[in-house]
């Protein structure tokens, strides 16, 4: 008896390793744009109203491979500062705030102001309480009375656990966004109806803005990742098969 022995074509094997590819980048570029879009330290809400209180929050992604992020400062602005400044305790970090006199004295409820929280620095208790790899964390204060001016860019410093520190500093002068811009919350004037909108009221409002700001993200964030691995899935099903129909054809 002789045994006839069939080689497949060396063109079958490409044509498999060619739609492997095509899966695997099609997964790669979508899951791309699926991360986030602006991976720098921001502050939600990112619009509130003058002579009002706001809560905010800051998000600060970690952007290392190979390092968490142990601690972060956030400037406060002097020349329209804030007569009050109160924290929320995040469990596994400590917060210490920096008091400075100011060079013109505000008033605030009928009492005049002549120092202000600077700065607020959040840190963390230990390495395990550290913002890891691909992860983020939100700090939140709430702040008042703003100022009457259109922004409040608030530069912040990222330290990381192998000494590296980012400054979130820049801002923004034209259409194009820097490298490293600051966290900015622009301000508009208040409307008959607003202006008199209690503190607890408008940080309710915050939080509701920043809940609704995280569905829109994250909904599309999972919408193009799904889109990714489909895409991905077909183009291999899609070879499989060519390599299937040319093989019963051999």
């Amino acid at each position: 008896m002789t045994v006839t022995t069939v080689r497949r074509p060396s063109g079958h094997r490409r044509l498999l390793a060619r739609a492997a590819t095509v899966a695997l980048a099609a997964g790669v570029v979508v899951l791309s744009l699926a991360g986030p879009a602006s991976a720098h330290v921001t502050v939600n809400p990112s619009e509130a109203t003058q002579g009002g209180y706001s809560a905010l929050t800051f998000r600060v992604p970690n952007e290392r491979d190979n390092a968490s992020t142990t601690k972060l400062e956030v400037a406060l602005p002097t020349d329209t500062p804030f007569a009050s400044v109160s924290v929320k305790p995040i469990p596994g970090w400590t917060v210490a705030t920096t008091t400075s006199k100011l060079s013109k004295p505000i008033e605030a409820h009928g009492t005049q102001v002549t120092e202000a929280v600077s700065r607020v620095t959040w840190t963390a208790t230990s390495p395990a309480n550290a913002i890891q790899p691909h992860q983020f964390q939100e700090f939140s204060i709430s702040v008042g009375p703003l100022p009457e001016a259109e922004k409040i860019y608030f530069k912040s410093l990222q330290t990381y656990s192998n000494g590296e520190v980012v400054r979130w500093i820049e801002e923004q002068s034209g259409s194009e966004e820097p490298e490293y811009p600051a966290p900015v919350l622009t301000l508009v004037k208040s409307s008959g109806d607003a202006h008199g909108a209690t503190s607890t009221e408008t940080s309710e409002a915050a939080v509701a803005s920043e809940s609704d700001d995280d569905s829109d993200g994250n909904g599309l964030a999972i919408g193009l990742g799904v889109a990714g691995l489909v895409a991905g899935v077909a183009g291999l099903i899609a070879g499989l098969l060519a390599l299937r129909r040319s093989t019963a054809t051999t």
